[in-house]
């Protein structure tokens, strides 16, 4: 499980970190709403523990902006107000939990754990990039309705372009994206599941450039006509 830890509090990062990894959870740690955004756009995450009081974007903010845009995922709200108009106003954002600090640890890691097993009752938002569609939930990709055949890592690696579209990825954030925790590959694994990707996509009648090479840069997808 992969969890997204918003809190820009450090300290109290740390210890959730390490309280969270000890639980064998994949944990990323992001210190203000803007990156937690771009975070969930680019990774498939399980849950999100989400601080309310953040610079940049607020959590109550950032929990409005994914709903509206179809994450479905369990949000887990933290705040060191104790008031229930924080708690409505959180909930109504469309958070699925609210914790005030100081919280206890143990309680905290059982209601993420209900989270996990309640899970989400949407689906995920289905990716399209002109012809193509990717389906998040069933590991489906067609292109002009015919199915793609994919290994995991590129199923993986063509949803993180889908994501982030005419961005440019390099290797080194393709390989943090996709392997962050396993050991890290060399980048000539990255180029070698791009190649692979293209030809795939080539067979099913995608352009030969459906995946661009910004050269010195990284990867993203060609821009729709």
């Amino acid at each position: 499980m992969r969890i997204l830890l918003v809190e820009d509090n450090a300290r109290l990062a740390e210890a959730l970190l390490e309280a969270l990894t000890d639980q064998l959870y994949v944990v990323d740690v992001v210190k203000d709403g803007e990156f937690a955004w771009d975070q969930v756009k680019a990774i498939a995450y399980d849950l999100i523990l989400l601080d309310v009081m953040l610079p940049k974007l607020d959590g109550i903010s950032l929990c409005q902006r994914l709903r509206h845009h179809g994450y479905s995922l369990p949000i887990l709200m933290l705040t060191a107000r104790d008031t229930s108009t924080d708690k409505v106003n959180g909930l109504d954002a469309g958070a699925d939990d609210y914790v005030v600090k100081p919280f206890d640890l143990q309680e905290l890691l059982a209601r993420i754990r209900a989270l996990l097993r309640r899970g989400s009752s949407a689906s995920p938002p289905i990716l399209t990039w002109g012809k193509l569609l990717l389906n998040p939930s069933t590991y489906e990709v067609t292109y002009l309705d015919v199915p793609l055949q994919l290994t995991p890592k590129e199923f993986s690696l063509l949803e993180l372009l889908l994501r982030n579209g005419r961005r440019v990825l390099s290797r080194a954030v393709i390989i943090d994206s996709l392997w962050k925790s396993e050991s890290p590959p060399e980048e000539d694994t990255v180029k070698a599941h791009i190649k692979s990707l293209r030809h795939k996509l080539r067979t099913v009648a995608a352009p030969e450039d459906f995946i661009e090479t910004v050269h010195g840069l990284g990867y993203r997808l060609k821009q729709l006509s």
